[in-house]
């Protein structure tokens, strides 16, 4: 047997729990296949516990965290729980907490009958975004004047370091270089145009960072510029670096674009720490319990983390068998629609490596 991991597995909300056991039950085949082993802790984090006992995760909980070699995470989101109070005392707070400051966020076409651009084949959807995970608009800087007032001002400050910037655009340099891909291409996507100072920062990092990587291409493409040319030529991508407001926006358009947040999964990275993976959908609450939600996006994240840990066979393993099974079984990709049950589904994946 090979080597042991110590895993986190927070179920989440709504449909996570479901969807992560489905992840669980392809990680068990995978370990046995490719010869690792390994242990799971579970944790309740999320809306449940919120309404129990009023609290999100604490201080000691995150630094409980920092033991394992990755977290496998469900969906957070409760519909009794007023909008931001999980996702910036949870999520954010762990990205934060663990320096995770990269989300990785492969876009990749497994089946065209999923993509809804005209005459778009796999080969044409096949590219990453890497975006900035733990600064600008959402590192919860502002302020208001005269609040209640009619004269009221809100601030929200995008807050961005040469040190966040810096070491952003170096891991998706290094990520480009390492990819398997004929372009070699990087792509900053931005808006220098109107955000003068933050954007400033960011392309003359960019631009001196660069110079190291003479074998890939770059270039620099506005943010509402990357929206369309993502729908009207998607080909034209292989790598994009992005701050984190824009990051946050692109990758849900990129998920469209491969085919649905059913099959869109990604990783908040610290690539010197604990790593955390997920579905990029919502917790689904109305399907809880009706054994419809597709784990795909679940278990193709699962893959991610393989990769992350040091298991890239056994992930890239995880991530053939999903391309093989929505190639040949699952013509639907939503909930409800598949033609199977979320078991099911999760049967198929792990019977499949």
């Amino acid at each position: 047997m090979g080597k042991k991991y110590n895993i986190a597995v927070i179920g989440g909300d709504g449909t996570g729990p479901e969807v992560v056991a489905e992840g669980l039950k392809v990680l068990k085949a995978a370990s046995s296949k490719f010869g690792f082993s390994y242990d799971t802790t579970m944790f309740d984090y999320g809306g449940e516990r919120y309404l129990k006992t009023g609290k999100t995760i604490t201080d000691e909980e995150l630094e409980g965290l920092k033991k394992f070699d990755a977290i496998y995470l469900g969906a957070i989101g409760h519909p009794d729980v007023k909008p931001g109070i999980l996702e910036q005392g949870i999520l954010l707070k762990i990205r934060f907490a663990l320096d995770q400051y990269i989300n990785l966020r492969p876009v990749k076409l497994y089946n065209e009958a999923y993509c809804p651009l005209k005459d778009k084949k796999p080969e044409d959807v096949d590219f990453v975004v890497v975006r900035e995970n733990s600064e600008g608009l959402y590192k919860g800087l502002g302020s208001f004047e005269n609040k209640g007032t009619k004269n009221e001002v809100a601030i929200q400050i995008s807050h961005n370091t040469r040190k966040g910037v810096e070491r952003c655009i170096r891991f998706a340099f290094e990520y480009c270089k390492k990819r398997n891909s004929k372009k070699k291409k990087l792509t900053l996507c931005g808006k220098t145009n109107v955000l003068t100072f933050a954007w400033d920062l960011w392309q003359r990092t960019f631009d001196e960072v660069k110079k190291e990587y003479p074998d890939i291409q770059t270039e620099y493409v506005n943010v509402d510029a990357t929206t369309m040319w993502f729908v009207k030529n998607p080909e034209w991508f292989d790598v994009i670096v992005t701050d984190n407001m824009f990051g946050d926006i692109i990758t849900d358009l990129g998920a469209m674009v491969q085919g649905g947040m059913g099959i869109a999964a990604g990783g908040n990275i610290n690539p010197e720490g604990v790593s955390m993976f997920e579905p990029i959908g919502g917790s689904a609450p109305k399907y809880t319990g009706k054994h419809v939600i597709n784990p795909l996006a679940g278990i193709c994240a699962l893959g991610m983390l393989l990769e992350n840990i040091g298991e890239e066979k056994a992930g890239k393993a995880v991530e053939n068998t999903v391309i093989r099974l929505v190639q040949t079984k699952i013509e639907n990709l939503s909930a409800g629609k598949m033609g199977y049950t979320t078991e099911e589904v999760g049967d198929m994946v792990a019977g499949g490596l």
